[in-house]
């Protein structure tokens, strides 16, 4: 079987090393960018199962760059990973298509989660942006 291709944007230098390293568990980790025109240019050659891409970023930001990869490859596994946890973000990055959000400080349990989830086109949301549990 095929190693799952993980293109990465993250504009921190560490946090990029972080989650490449978390990512690497499970995912070949094709590439890791800083912005959001990186991406969608990596994107194109590169042609990933999944991005990871941070949403505040310069030169375009990730919501931006997740929009015109998904104009260009609807089926493309999309995750936000952040630190945004605002309910409008979260619906808006939502609202681009089946895609997975996580928070930064939930990335350690999350992230590897969301990125299967993305593959199969499901959404992921990190359990501590889900409401309280009605029952």
């Amino acid at each position: 079987m095929n190693a799952v291709r993980v293109l990465l944007a993250e504009d921190g230098c560490a946090m990029g090393r972080q989650l490449r390293s978390l990512l690497s568990q499970q995912f070949q980790v094709i590439g890791l960018v800083q912005d959001g025109a990186s991406l969608v240019q990596a994107a194109q050659s590169m042609l990933p199962d999944v991005v990871v891409t941070d949403i505040a970023m310069p030169e375009m930001n990730g919501l931006e760059a997740a929009r015109r990869l998904r104009l260009q490859r609807p089926v493309l596994g999309v995750v936000f990973i952040t630190v945004h946890a605002e309910p409008q973000m979260v619906a808006q990055a939502m609202g681009l298509g089946a895609c997975s959000y996580v928070l930064k400080s939930d990335a350690g349990d999350d992230l590897l989660p969301a990125v299967a989830a993305a593959l199969k086109g499901e959404s992921f949301v990190s359990r501590s942006l889900r409401g309280p549990r009605k029952g």
